[in-house]
Protein backbone atom coordinates (compact mmCIF):
# COMPACT_ATOMS: atom_id res chain seq x y z
CA UNK A 1 0.00 0.00 0.00
CA UNK A 2 1.21 3.52 -0.69
CA UNK A 3 1.58 5.57 2.48
CA UNK A 4 1.92 9.30 3.05
CA UNK A 5 5.67 9.11 2.66
CA UNK A 6 5.27 7.60 -0.79
CA UNK A 7 6.87 4.29 0.13
CA UNK A 8 5.10 1.12 -0.93
CA UNK A 9 4.71 -1.88 1.36
CA UNK A 10 7.08 -3.82 -0.91
CA UNK A 11 9.75 -1.13 -0.75
CA UNK A 12 9.49 -1.06 3.03
CA UNK A 13 9.77 -4.83 3.26
CA UNK A 14 12.65 -5.10 0.82
CA UNK A 15 14.46 -2.39 2.76
CA UNK A 16 14.18 -4.16 6.11
CA UNK A 17 17.42 -5.22 7.67
CA UNK A 18 19.78 -5.20 10.59
CA UNK A 19 20.40 -1.45 10.60
CA UNK A 20 16.70 -0.72 10.46
CA UNK A 21 16.00 -3.15 13.26
CA UNK A 22 18.66 -1.69 15.49
CA UNK A 23 17.41 1.86 15.26
CA UNK A 24 13.69 1.60 14.78
CA UNK A 25 12.65 -0.02 18.02
CA UNK A 26 11.22 2.77 20.11
CA UNK A 27 12.62 3.89 23.41
CA UNK A 28 15.56 1.50 23.69
CA UNK A 29 18.36 3.85 22.76
CA UNK A 30 19.71 1.37 20.23
CA UNK A 31 22.58 2.29 17.95
CA UNK A 32 21.05 3.36 14.65
CA UNK A 33 24.14 2.22 12.77
CA UNK A 34 23.96 -1.33 14.11
CA UNK A 35 23.99 -3.63 11.07
CA UNK A 36 24.24 -7.09 12.60
CA UNK A 37 21.39 -9.21 13.94
CA UNK A 38 20.41 -8.13 17.43
CA UNK A 39 18.41 -11.20 18.37
CA UNK A 40 17.87 -14.78 17.36
CA UNK A 41 19.59 -18.07 18.13
CA UNK A 42 22.75 -17.45 20.08
CA UNK A 43 22.31 -13.67 19.99
CA UNK A 44 19.26 -12.94 22.11
CA UNK A 45 19.67 -10.46 24.92
CA UNK A 46 18.75 -11.56 28.42
CA UNK A 47 15.26 -10.07 28.36
CA UNK A 48 11.89 -11.57 29.30
CA UNK A 49 9.93 -12.99 26.38
CA UNK A 50 7.22 -10.88 24.78
CA UNK A 51 5.92 -13.66 22.54
CA UNK A 52 2.12 -13.85 22.84
CA UNK A 53 0.49 -16.69 24.74
CA UNK A 54 -2.63 -17.25 22.62
CA UNK A 55 -2.08 -15.37 19.36
CA UNK A 56 -0.22 -16.73 16.36
CA UNK A 57 3.36 -15.53 16.02
CA UNK A 58 6.00 -16.42 13.46
CA UNK A 59 8.66 -18.83 14.82
CA UNK A 60 11.52 -16.52 13.81
CA UNK A 61 12.44 -13.50 11.72
CA UNK A 62 9.47 -11.88 9.90
CA UNK A 63 5.85 -12.35 8.84
CA UNK A 64 3.33 -10.06 7.22
CA UNK A 65 0.32 -10.63 4.95
CA UNK A 66 -2.05 -13.46 5.88
CA UNK A 67 -3.35 -15.61 3.03
CA UNK A 68 -6.94 -16.86 3.16
CA UNK A 69 -7.01 -20.24 4.94
CA UNK A 70 -8.46 -23.26 3.15
CA UNK A 71 -10.04 -26.41 4.57
CA UNK A 72 -8.28 -29.68 3.69
CA UNK A 73 -8.66 -33.08 5.37
CA UNK A 74 -10.39 -31.80 8.48
CA UNK A 75 -8.09 -28.88 9.23
CA UNK A 76 -7.46 -25.33 8.08
CA UNK A 77 -4.28 -24.51 6.19
CA UNK A 78 -3.09 -20.98 6.89
CA UNK A 79 -0.27 -19.51 4.82
CA UNK A 80 1.47 -16.19 5.37
CA UNK A 81 4.35 -14.21 3.91
CA UNK A 82 7.61 -15.10 5.66
CA UNK A 83 11.17 -13.79 5.40
CA UNK A 84 13.81 -16.06 6.96
CA UNK A 85 16.55 -13.50 6.23
CA UNK A 86 14.97 -10.55 8.01
CA UNK A 87 17.35 -10.35 10.97
CA UNK A 88 20.34 -10.64 8.67
CA UNK A 89 19.12 -7.74 6.53
CA UNK A 90 17.69 -9.72 3.63
CA UNK A 91 14.41 -9.04 1.85
CA UNK A 92 11.84 -11.05 -0.05
CA UNK A 93 9.13 -13.44 1.06
CA UNK A 94 8.30 -17.13 1.09
CA UNK A 95 4.94 -18.71 1.90
CA UNK A 96 4.99 -20.40 5.30
CA UNK A 97 2.26 -22.78 6.45
CA UNK A 98 0.54 -23.30 9.79
CA UNK A 99 -2.42 -25.58 10.44
CA UNK A 100 -5.27 -25.36 12.93
CA UNK A 101 -8.48 -27.15 13.83
CA UNK A 102 -9.91 -24.63 16.30
CA UNK A 103 -8.54 -21.25 15.06
CA UNK A 104 -6.64 -20.66 18.31
CA UNK A 105 -3.89 -23.26 18.45
CA UNK A 106 -1.71 -23.37 15.34
CA UNK A 107 0.98 -25.87 14.38
CA UNK A 108 3.88 -24.65 12.27
CA UNK A 109 4.46 -26.74 9.13
CA UNK A 110 7.39 -24.87 7.63
CA UNK A 111 7.83 -23.22 4.24
CA UNK A 112 5.45 -24.32 1.47
CA UNK A 113 6.76 -22.02 -1.29
CA UNK A 114 10.42 -20.99 -0.83
CA UNK A 115 11.79 -17.67 -1.96
CA UNK A 116 12.82 -17.26 -5.58
CA UNK A 117 11.83 -20.77 -6.60
CA UNK A 118 11.79 -19.74 -10.23
CA UNK A 119 13.02 -16.89 -12.40
CA UNK A 120 9.93 -14.79 -11.67
CA UNK A 121 11.13 -14.00 -8.14
CA UNK A 122 9.52 -14.58 -4.79
CA UNK A 123 5.78 -14.97 -4.26
CA UNK A 124 3.76 -12.11 -2.83
CA UNK A 125 0.16 -12.28 -1.66
CA UNK A 126 -2.59 -14.14 -3.47
CA UNK A 127 -5.14 -16.79 -2.60
CA UNK A 128 -5.71 -20.52 -2.63
CA UNK A 129 -8.58 -22.74 -3.69
CA UNK A 130 -9.22 -26.47 -3.62
CA UNK A 131 -9.89 -27.42 -7.25
CA UNK A 132 -12.51 -30.03 -6.43
CA UNK A 133 -13.37 -30.79 -10.05
CA UNK A 134 -9.83 -30.56 -11.43
CA UNK A 135 -10.60 -27.63 -13.72
CA UNK A 136 -6.96 -26.54 -13.92
CA UNK A 137 -5.74 -29.94 -15.09
CA UNK A 138 -3.73 -30.95 -12.02
CA UNK A 139 -6.24 -33.49 -10.76
CA UNK A 140 -9.36 -33.38 -8.63
CA UNK A 141 -8.67 -31.90 -5.21
CA UNK A 142 -5.43 -30.18 -6.21
CA UNK A 143 -4.66 -27.04 -4.22
CA UNK A 144 -4.18 -24.09 -6.57
CA UNK A 145 -2.52 -20.84 -5.53
CA UNK A 146 -2.88 -17.69 -7.62
CA UNK A 147 -0.09 -15.37 -6.48
CA UNK A 148 1.57 -12.12 -7.47
CA UNK A 149 5.14 -12.22 -8.72
CA UNK A 150 7.03 -9.28 -10.16
CA UNK A 151 9.85 -10.22 -12.54
CA UNK A 152 11.78 -7.08 -13.47
CA UNK A 153 9.42 -5.12 -11.20
CA UNK A 154 6.30 -5.84 -13.26
CA UNK A 155 3.49 -7.29 -11.12
CA UNK A 156 1.40 -10.09 -12.63
CA UNK A 157 -0.56 -13.14 -11.45
CA UNK A 158 0.91 -16.62 -11.64
CA UNK A 159 -0.44 -20.09 -10.93
CA UNK A 160 1.16 -22.54 -8.51
CA UNK A 161 -0.21 -25.97 -7.71
CA UNK A 162 0.04 -28.65 -5.05
CA UNK A 163 -0.83 -32.33 -5.34
CA UNK A 164 0.16 -33.20 -1.76
CA UNK A 165 -2.58 -31.41 0.12
CA UNK A 166 -0.98 -27.98 0.11
CA UNK A 167 2.27 -28.92 1.85
CA UNK A 168 4.43 -27.85 -1.10
CA UNK A 169 3.85 -26.20 -4.46
CA UNK A 170 5.25 -26.16 -7.98
CA UNK A 171 4.94 -23.35 -10.52
CA UNK A 172 2.37 -23.99 -13.23
CA UNK A 173 4.64 -22.61 -15.91
CA UNK A 174 6.73 -19.47 -16.23
CA UNK A 175 4.12 -17.27 -17.94
CA UNK A 176 1.51 -15.30 -15.99
CA UNK A 177 -2.11 -16.42 -16.13
CA UNK A 178 -3.09 -12.76 -15.77
CA UNK A 179 -0.47 -10.49 -17.39
CA UNK A 180 0.01 -6.90 -16.35
CA UNK A 181 -1.78 -4.54 -18.78
CA UNK A 182 0.73 -1.76 -18.10
CA UNK A 183 -0.12 -0.45 -14.64
CA UNK A 184 2.00 0.00 -11.52
CA UNK A 185 -0.20 -1.71 -8.91
CA UNK A 186 -1.52 -5.08 -10.07
CA UNK A 187 -1.59 -7.64 -7.27
CA UNK A 188 -3.23 -9.68 -4.51
CA UNK A 189 -5.61 -11.87 -6.57
CA UNK A 190 -8.52 -13.28 -4.55
CA UNK A 191 -10.24 -16.22 -6.25
CA UNK A 192 -13.59 -17.84 -5.42
CA UNK A 193 -15.85 -20.40 -7.07
CA UNK A 194 -18.84 -18.64 -8.67
CA UNK A 195 -21.37 -21.45 -8.25
CA UNK A 196 -24.36 -19.91 -10.10
CA UNK A 197 -22.26 -19.46 -13.23
CA UNK A 198 -20.08 -22.56 -12.68
CA UNK A 199 -16.81 -20.71 -13.13
CA UNK A 200 -14.09 -19.04 -11.13
CA UNK A 201 -14.16 -15.36 -10.22
CA UNK A 202 -11.20 -13.18 -9.27
CA UNK A 203 -10.96 -9.83 -7.50
CA UNK A 204 -7.61 -8.17 -8.23
CA UNK A 205 -6.16 -5.01 -6.65
CA UNK A 206 -5.21 -2.46 -9.31
CA UNK A 207 -4.33 0.82 -7.65
CA UNK A 208 -7.52 2.59 -6.64
CA UNK A 209 -9.81 -0.01 -8.15
CA UNK A 210 -10.67 -3.66 -7.72
CA UNK A 211 -11.02 -5.41 -11.08
CA UNK A 212 -13.09 -8.57 -11.58
CA UNK A 213 -12.23 -11.46 -13.88
CA UNK A 214 -13.77 -14.84 -14.69
CA UNK A 215 -12.22 -18.15 -15.72
CA UNK A 216 -13.33 -21.72 -16.48
CA UNK A 217 -9.98 -23.26 -15.54
CA UNK A 218 -7.95 -20.87 -13.30
CA UNK A 219 -5.57 -20.33 -16.23
CA UNK A 220 -7.39 -18.13 -18.75
CA UNK A 221 -8.99 -15.02 -17.30
CA UNK A 222 -11.47 -12.55 -18.83
CA UNK A 223 -12.06 -9.05 -17.48
CA UNK A 224 -15.71 -8.48 -16.48
CA UNK A 225 -15.86 -5.19 -14.56
CA UNK A 226 -14.42 -3.14 -11.72
CA UNK A 227 -15.11 -1.25 -8.51
CA UNK A 228 -13.34 2.08 -7.94
CA UNK A 229 -12.66 4.21 -4.84
CA UNK A 230 -10.41 7.25 -4.93
CA UNK A 231 -10.70 8.49 -1.33
CA UNK A 232 -9.19 5.71 0.81
CA UNK A 233 -5.75 5.28 -0.71
CA UNK A 234 -4.39 2.42 -2.77
CA UNK A 235 -6.60 -0.66 -2.41
CA UNK A 236 -4.94 -3.94 -1.47
CA UNK A 237 -5.74 -7.52 -0.46
CA UNK A 238 -9.31 -7.66 -1.82
CA UNK A 239 -11.91 -10.01 -0.39
CA UNK A 240 -15.15 -11.19 -2.01
CA UNK A 241 -17.70 -13.56 -0.50
CA UNK A 242 -21.38 -14.26 0.04
CA UNK A 243 -22.96 -14.68 3.49
CA UNK A 244 -26.37 -15.46 4.89
CA UNK A 245 -27.46 -12.87 7.44
CA UNK A 246 -29.12 -13.74 10.73
CA UNK A 247 -32.49 -12.81 9.19
CA UNK A 248 -31.99 -15.48 6.51
CA UNK A 249 -31.24 -13.18 3.57
CA UNK A 250 -28.15 -13.65 1.40
CA UNK A 251 -25.71 -10.80 0.69
CA UNK A 252 -22.37 -10.28 -0.98
CA UNK A 253 -19.48 -8.51 0.74
CA UNK A 254 -16.50 -6.82 -0.91
CA UNK A 255 -13.56 -6.07 1.37
CA UNK A 256 -10.19 -4.35 0.89
CA UNK A 257 -7.23 -3.25 2.95
CA UNK A 258 -7.27 0.52 2.61
CA UNK A 259 -6.00 3.74 4.17
CA UNK A 260 -8.71 6.13 5.29
CA UNK A 261 -6.44 8.30 7.43
CA UNK A 262 -6.90 11.28 5.13
CA UNK A 263 -10.60 11.22 6.05
CA UNK A 264 -10.05 10.48 9.74
CA UNK A 265 -10.98 6.85 9.12
CA UNK A 266 -9.07 3.65 9.88
CA UNK A 267 -6.35 2.06 7.78
CA UNK A 268 -7.54 -1.50 8.18
CA UNK A 269 -10.19 -3.63 6.43
CA UNK A 270 -12.90 -1.64 4.66
CA UNK A 271 -15.96 -3.43 3.34
CA UNK A 272 -19.26 -2.92 1.56
CA UNK A 273 -22.36 -5.11 1.50
CA UNK A 274 -24.17 -5.42 -1.79
CA UNK A 275 -24.71 -7.71 -4.77
CA UNK A 276 -22.40 -9.46 -7.22
CA UNK A 277 -23.66 -10.68 -10.59
CA UNK A 278 -20.48 -12.50 -11.57
CA UNK A 279 -19.13 -9.44 -13.35
CA UNK A 280 -19.62 -6.38 -11.15
CA UNK A 281 -20.22 -5.52 -7.52
CA UNK A 282 -23.01 -3.10 -6.59
CA UNK A 283 -22.94 -1.60 -3.10
CA UNK A 284 -25.87 -1.13 -0.74
CA UNK A 285 -24.30 2.12 0.47
CA UNK A 286 -21.48 4.24 -0.92
CA UNK A 287 -19.54 4.69 2.32
CA UNK A 288 -17.41 1.77 3.49
CA UNK A 289 -17.77 0.11 6.84
CA UNK A 290 -14.67 -1.00 8.76
CA UNK A 291 -14.03 -4.37 10.34
CA UNK A 292 -11.59 -2.78 12.77
CA UNK A 293 -11.07 0.75 14.10
CA UNK A 294 -7.71 0.23 15.77
CA UNK A 295 -4.29 0.84 14.26
CA UNK A 296 -3.06 -2.72 13.68
CA UNK A 297 -5.34 -4.98 11.66
CA UNK A 298 -3.95 -4.87 8.14
CA UNK A 299 -3.93 -7.30 5.22
CA UNK A 300 -6.86 -9.14 6.80
CA UNK A 301 -8.53 -12.09 5.12
CA UNK A 302 -11.80 -13.88 5.81
CA UNK A 303 -12.62 -17.55 5.29
CA UNK A 304 -15.70 -19.77 5.62
CA UNK A 305 -16.54 -22.10 8.48
CA UNK A 306 -16.84 -25.81 7.66
CA UNK A 307 -18.77 -28.48 9.51
CA UNK A 308 -17.30 -31.91 10.25
CA UNK A 309 -18.40 -33.16 6.85
CA UNK A 310 -16.52 -30.33 5.16
CA UNK A 311 -19.61 -28.36 4.14
CA UNK A 312 -19.40 -24.57 4.27
CA UNK A 313 -21.69 -22.76 6.69
CA UNK A 314 -22.93 -19.59 4.93
CA UNK A 315 -23.84 -17.96 8.27
CA UNK A 316 -20.35 -17.97 9.78
CA UNK A 317 -16.95 -16.77 8.59
CA UNK A 318 -13.71 -16.02 10.33
CA UNK A 319 -11.15 -13.26 9.87
CA UNK A 320 -7.48 -12.94 10.68
CA UNK A 321 -5.36 -9.80 10.35
CA UNK A 322 -1.70 -8.84 10.64
CA UNK A 323 -0.92 -7.13 13.97
CA UNK A 324 1.13 -4.33 12.44
CA UNK A 325 0.99 -1.46 9.97
CA UNK A 326 3.27 -0.07 7.27
CA UNK A 327 3.82 3.25 9.06
CA UNK A 328 6.06 1.46 11.59
CA UNK A 329 6.59 -2.17 10.48
CA UNK A 330 9.99 -2.64 12.10
CA UNK A 331 9.25 -1.15 15.53
CA UNK A 332 9.01 -4.45 17.39
CA UNK A 333 10.43 -5.17 20.81
CA UNK A 334 10.10 -8.88 20.06
CA UNK A 335 13.11 -8.53 17.77
CA UNK A 336 15.19 -7.88 20.88
CA UNK A 337 13.46 -10.29 23.23
CA UNK A 338 12.55 -13.24 21.00
CA UNK A 339 14.26 -12.86 17.63
CA UNK A 340 11.19 -12.26 15.48
CA UNK A 341 8.79 -9.60 14.17
CA UNK A 342 5.34 -10.80 13.25
CA UNK A 343 2.11 -11.58 15.11
CA UNK A 344 -1.53 -11.81 14.10
CA UNK A 345 -4.53 -10.48 15.92
CA UNK A 346 -6.96 -13.06 17.28
CA UNK A 347 -8.96 -15.02 14.73
CA UNK A 348 -12.46 -13.61 15.00
CA UNK A 349 -15.85 -15.06 14.18
CA UNK A 350 -17.96 -13.02 11.76
CA UNK A 351 -21.73 -12.94 11.44
CA UNK A 352 -23.81 -10.73 9.17
CA UNK A 353 -26.47 -8.74 11.00
CA UNK A 354 -28.99 -6.05 10.14
CA UNK A 355 -32.31 -5.43 8.44
CA UNK A 356 -33.75 -3.57 5.46
CA UNK A 357 -30.55 -2.83 3.59
CA UNK A 358 -28.42 -1.92 6.61
CA UNK A 359 -26.18 -4.92 7.15
CA UNK A 360 -22.85 -5.17 8.94
CA UNK A 361 -20.28 -7.74 10.03
CA UNK A 362 -20.31 -8.42 13.77
CA UNK A 363 -17.07 -9.80 15.25
CA UNK A 364 -16.45 -12.00 18.28
CA UNK A 365 -13.39 -13.81 19.64
CA UNK A 366 -13.32 -17.50 18.69
CA UNK A 367 -15.49 -19.83 20.75
CA UNK A 368 -12.54 -22.18 21.24
CA UNK A 369 -10.73 -19.53 23.28
CA UNK A 370 -12.56 -20.87 26.33
CA UNK A 371 -10.63 -24.15 25.95
CA UNK A 372 -7.41 -22.32 26.84
CA UNK A 373 -8.52 -20.65 30.06
CA UNK A 374 -6.06 -21.48 32.84
CA UNK A 375 -7.76 -19.53 35.61
CA UNK A 376 -11.05 -17.65 35.97
CA UNK A 377 -11.68 -14.72 38.30
CA UNK A 378 -15.41 -13.99 38.72
CA UNK A 379 -15.78 -10.63 40.43
CA UNK A 380 -19.54 -10.22 40.02
CA UNK A 381 -21.09 -6.75 39.86
CA UNK A 382 -18.58 -4.10 40.91
CA UNK A 383 -19.91 -0.60 41.63
CA UNK A 384 -17.18 2.00 41.36
CA UNK A 385 -16.75 5.75 41.58
CA UNK A 386 -13.02 6.31 41.31
CA UNK A 387 -10.38 3.61 40.78
CA UNK A 388 -9.73 0.07 41.92
CA UNK A 389 -6.63 -2.06 41.36
CA UNK A 390 -7.25 -5.76 40.77
CA UNK A 391 -5.19 -8.25 42.77
CA UNK A 392 -4.00 -9.91 39.59
CA UNK A 393 -0.74 -9.89 37.68
CA UNK A 394 -1.02 -11.28 34.17
CA UNK A 395 0.09 -10.55 30.61
CA UNK A 396 -2.41 -12.78 28.78
CA UNK A 397 -6.10 -12.62 29.62
CA UNK A 398 -9.62 -11.62 28.64
CA UNK A 399 -11.80 -9.14 30.53
CA UNK A 400 -15.57 -9.21 30.01
CA UNK A 401 -18.31 -7.13 31.63
CA UNK A 402 -21.28 -4.92 30.96
CA UNK A 403 -20.85 -1.28 31.90
CA UNK A 404 -23.98 0.22 33.46
CA UNK A 405 -24.66 3.76 34.65
CA UNK A 406 -27.57 5.61 36.20
CA UNK A 407 -29.83 8.14 34.52
CA UNK A 408 -28.33 11.61 34.55
CA UNK A 409 -24.80 10.21 34.97
CA UNK A 410 -22.25 10.32 32.14
CA UNK A 411 -19.10 8.55 33.34
CA UNK A 412 -15.77 7.78 31.76
CA UNK A 413 -15.29 4.13 32.70
CA UNK A 414 -13.01 1.29 31.72
CA UNK A 415 -9.72 -0.43 32.42
CA UNK A 416 -6.05 0.41 32.47
CA UNK A 417 -4.35 -2.73 31.15
CA UNK A 418 -0.64 -3.38 30.63
CA UNK A 419 -0.25 -1.10 33.64
CA UNK A 420 3.13 -0.59 35.25
CA UNK A 421 3.42 -1.23 39.00
CA UNK A 422 2.60 1.98 40.81
CA UNK A 423 0.99 3.61 37.77
CA UNK A 424 2.22 5.54 34.78
CA UNK A 425 2.52 3.43 31.65
CA UNK A 426 -0.71 1.71 30.61
CA UNK A 427 -3.26 1.24 27.84
CA UNK A 428 -6.77 2.54 28.53
CA UNK A 429 -9.83 0.76 27.13
CA UNK A 430 -13.36 1.80 27.96
CA UNK A 431 -16.28 4.12 27.25
CA UNK A 432 -16.65 7.89 27.44
CA UNK A 433 -20.39 8.33 27.87
CA UNK A 434 -20.67 12.16 27.41
CA UNK A 435 -19.68 11.90 23.72
CA UNK A 436 -20.54 8.94 23.61
CA UNK A 437 -17.72 6.74 22.27
CA UNK A 438 -15.77 3.61 23.12
CA UNK A 439 -12.01 3.87 22.89
CA UNK A 440 -8.57 2.36 23.21
CA UNK A 441 -5.84 4.85 24.11
CA UNK A 442 -2.25 3.63 23.86
CA UNK A 443 -0.63 7.05 24.33
CA UNK A 444 0.38 6.34 27.96
CA UNK A 445 2.55 3.38 26.92
CA UNK A 446 5.52 2.94 24.60
CA UNK A 447 3.60 2.52 21.37
CA UNK A 448 4.87 2.59 17.79
CA UNK A 449 2.68 5.51 16.68
CA UNK A 450 -0.84 6.82 16.98
CA UNK A 451 -2.81 7.42 20.12
CA UNK A 452 -6.53 6.86 20.63
CA UNK A 453 -9.09 5.09 18.47
CA UNK A 454 -12.79 5.86 18.97
CA UNK A 455 -16.13 4.43 17.86
CA UNK A 456 -19.62 5.75 18.66
CA UNK A 457 -22.27 3.79 20.54
CA UNK A 458 -25.89 4.30 21.55
CA UNK A 459 -25.90 5.38 25.21
CA UNK A 460 -29.69 5.50 25.57
CA UNK A 461 -29.86 2.05 27.21
CA UNK A 462 -27.26 3.15 29.80
CA UNK A 463 -25.29 -0.05 29.32
CA UNK A 464 -22.48 -1.29 27.07
CA UNK A 465 -20.89 -4.71 26.72
CA UNK A 466 -17.06 -4.83 26.61
CA UNK A 467 -14.64 -7.68 25.89
CA UNK A 468 -10.94 -6.89 26.09
CA UNK A 469 -8.22 -9.30 24.98
CA UNK A 470 -4.70 -8.62 26.25
CA UNK A 471 -1.75 -10.74 25.13
CA UNK A 472 1.64 -9.19 25.96
CA UNK A 473 2.00 -6.87 22.96
CA UNK A 474 -1.61 -6.56 21.79
CA UNK A 475 -4.87 -5.14 23.12
CA UNK A 476 -8.19 -5.82 21.35
CA UNK A 477 -11.51 -4.28 22.40
CA UNK A 478 -14.81 -5.78 21.19
CA UNK A 479 -17.64 -3.29 21.75
CA UNK A 480 -21.31 -4.19 22.13
CA UNK A 481 -22.35 -6.88 19.67
CA UNK A 482 -19.01 -6.66 17.84
CA UNK A 483 -19.85 -4.17 15.12
CA UNK A 484 -16.88 -2.13 16.34
CA UNK A 485 -13.50 -3.60 17.28
CA UNK A 486 -10.25 -1.83 18.19
CA UNK A 487 -7.03 -3.82 17.59
CA UNK A 488 -3.79 -2.29 18.80
CA UNK A 489 -0.17 -3.30 18.94
CA UNK A 490 1.37 -2.11 22.22
CA UNK A 491 4.77 -2.29 23.85
CA UNK A 492 4.59 -2.61 27.63
CA UNK A 493 7.76 -2.98 29.64
CA UNK A 494 8.47 -6.31 31.33
CA UNK A 495 6.44 -6.25 34.52
CA UNK A 496 3.71 -3.95 33.14
CA UNK A 497 1.11 -6.59 33.96
CA UNK A 498 -1.33 -4.90 36.36
CA UNK A 499 -5.01 -4.03 35.83
CA UNK A 500 -6.82 -0.96 37.16
CA UNK A 501 -10.54 -0.27 36.88
CA UNK A 502 -11.77 3.31 36.74
CA UNK A 503 -15.12 5.12 36.69
CA UNK A 504 -15.03 8.88 36.87
CA UNK A 505 -17.68 11.63 36.78
CA UNK A 506 -20.44 9.84 38.65
CA UNK A 507 -19.34 6.23 38.65
CA UNK A 508 -20.56 3.05 36.98
CA UNK A 509 -21.20 -0.61 37.66
CA UNK A 510 -19.06 -3.28 35.99
CA UNK A 511 -21.72 -6.00 35.82
CA UNK A 512 -20.67 -9.64 35.56
CA UNK A 513 -17.01 -8.70 35.66
CA UNK A 514 -14.87 -11.71 34.75
CA UNK A 515 -11.16 -12.05 34.04
CA UNK A 516 -9.92 -15.22 32.34
CA UNK A 517 -6.21 -15.94 32.15
CA UNK A 518 -5.26 -17.65 28.89
CA UNK A 519 -2.44 -19.83 27.61
CA UNK A 520 -1.99 -22.11 24.60
CA UNK A 521 0.34 -24.93 25.56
Amino acid sequence: MTESNGASRRALLLGAGGATLGGAVLGLGADRAQATPIAGPGGRRNLPSLRPEYHLSVPDNWKNDPQRPIFVDGQYLYYYLYNADYLAGGGGTAWRLATTRDHVKFRDRGVAIPKNTNANGDCWSGSLVVDTHGTAGYGKGAVIALVTQAPEGKQAQYLWYSTNGGRSFKPGGSAPVLPNPGVHDFRDPKVIWDAPRKRWAMANAEGRRIAFYSSPDLKSWTYTGDFERTDIGVLECPDLFQMTAEDGTAHWVLGVSANGKGRDLPATYAYWTGSFDGARFTTDHDEPQWLDWGYDFYGAVTYPHHDRAGREDPRLRRAIGWANFWDYPHNALTVLTDGYNGDDMIVRELRLRGTKGDYYLASAPPAALHDYVTRTHRLGDVALNGTRDLALESSAYEISCELRWAAGIEPNAGFEVCRMPGGGRHVAAGAYVPAPYAYVNRRPTMSPAGGESKTPFDASSRRLRLRILVDRTSVELFVGDGRHVHSHRVFPFPGDNRIRMYAHDGGATFAGLTVRELEVR
